[in-house]
């Protein structure tokens, strides 16, 4: 899944509907959707509302274990993304396999492919992502990143 547009709620999270109901964004398009929004923040002069929208689609308890294997709070991740504006430019970031590993109550667990393109260099990591879900919004609850050797 390459860059598209994405629709927005009126609290700046996701629209994503349920993965069963037709016409609405399944789980595939909820991560293409913030990734498409990661990489116009990095990659681009993005107006300050694509950043709001990253941080929106953030629970309040988010943490993520990127691919060095440390450990990050919300704060830290939003601190460093903020600072992080443009400084990959052309930055592109394709998504795959998305694929349901686990759903119980209002938690839903994933697996996907990411990978970065920036001009020739290509960065893949697999990712295990815990969502929180209302049956309409989707908030990212925890990520662990894990570098796909070449």
């Amino acid at each position: 899944m390459g860059r598209r547009g994405r629709e927005e709620a009126s609290d700046g999270r996701a629209d994503a509907g349920t993965a069963d109901a037709p016409g609405l964004p399944g789980l595939p398009d909820i991560v293409a959707a913030f990734h498409w929004d990661l990489a116009e923040w990095l990659g681009t002069d993005a107006p300050p509302k694509v950043f709001d929208r990253l941080s929106g689609a953030l629970d309040e308890a988010f943490t993520s274990v990127v691919t060095t294997g440390h450990a990050v709070d919300r704060e830290t991740l939003l601190g460093g993304l903020w600072s992080a504006r443009n400084l990959q430019p052309g930055l592109a970031i394709e998504v795959s396999d998305v694929r349901e590993i686990a759903r119980s109550g209002n938690l839903i667990v994933l697996r996907f492919v990411a990978e970065n393109i920036v001009g020739e260099v290509k960065t893949r990591r697999t990712v295990t992502a815990v969502l929180v879900t209302d049956g309409r919004t989707y908030l990212w609850r925890t990520v662990h990143e894990t570098a796909v050797p070449e």
